[in-house]
């Protein structure tokens, strides 16, 4: 292991605003935060959103600047990439900025009943094999876990480099009549000019030098079954 990568994991332990548990403290158990991150972490009432699969942090940071009646959540597994929004966090004074390392199979053991208000899927790993599509943050399994702590009208934001993904997730939209809000295969050419696309993460900048087109879109889970999806639909 790096020396540069031990530095990061000492450093990080010495945040405020870093919560790494323990598997065996939050696997089928609840973390001591659950359902009072507003009231209790960040000491306010104001919405909470959260970023899964946040790498380095870039719109975790980024939106915490933009939105201070917010509070920001970023969830990765990876201590060495949360070290770098976690400590942009600490430079600036962000006091509405959270990280967690935890695996995202386990948000439910953090969050609670309409205690979420939005969650940003920045580029997740497209798990481009057929035995990997469970493992997609927009497959069912994830969606009906995210119903039981985002609230009624919260929204789904993925951006994404990878055309499949991008399609895979609006046949699961169309499929359970869900509420499609936007959606654009092209966004750097799309007209929608909201302030927050031009925030890019480090990977995203990558795929543009490349020629990649960045697709993106937003829904709300709006059905009230499970939600399912059929390959031959």
């Amino acid at each position: 292991m790096g020396k540069n990568k031990l530095q990061k994991w000492a450093e990080i332990k010495k945040f405020d605003h870093v919560i790494q548990p323990r598997i065996e403290d939050v696997y089928k158990k609840d973390h001591l935060l659950k359902g009072k991150w507003a009231k209790e972490f960040f000491i306010n009432n104001y919405p909470v959103v959260l970023e899964l699969g946040c790498g380095k942090g870039e719109y975790t940071i980024n939106l915490a600047q933009k939105y201070c009646d917010k509070n920001f959540i970023g969830i990765d597994i990876k201590g060495a990439r949360i070290w770098k929004g976690a400590r942009a966090a600490e430079e600036m004074g962000l006091k509405n900025v959270c990280f967690i390392r935890t695996r995202i199979e386990l948000v439910n053991s953090f969050f609670s009943k309409d205690e979420i208000s939005e969650i940003w899927l920045t580029f997740p790993d497209p798990q481009s094999k057929k035995k990997r599509e469970k493992k997609r943050l927009t497959n069912p399994q994830f969606l009906n876990s995210y119903k039981d702590f985002l609230i009624p009208e919260g929204i789904i934001h993925l951006k994404t480099d990878n055309h499949p993904l991008f399609e895979y997730t609006l046949n699961i939209i169309r499929q359970n009549n869900l509420e499609l809000l936007y959606s654009t295969p092209d966004l750097y050419n799309a007209e929608i000019s909201d302030e927050i696309f031009n925030i890019k993460t480090f990977y995203e900048k990558q795929f543009i030098e490349e020629g990649k087109k960045i697709t993106y879109l937003s829904f709300r889970l709006t059905n009230s079954g499970a939600i399912k999806y059929s390959v031959n639909d």
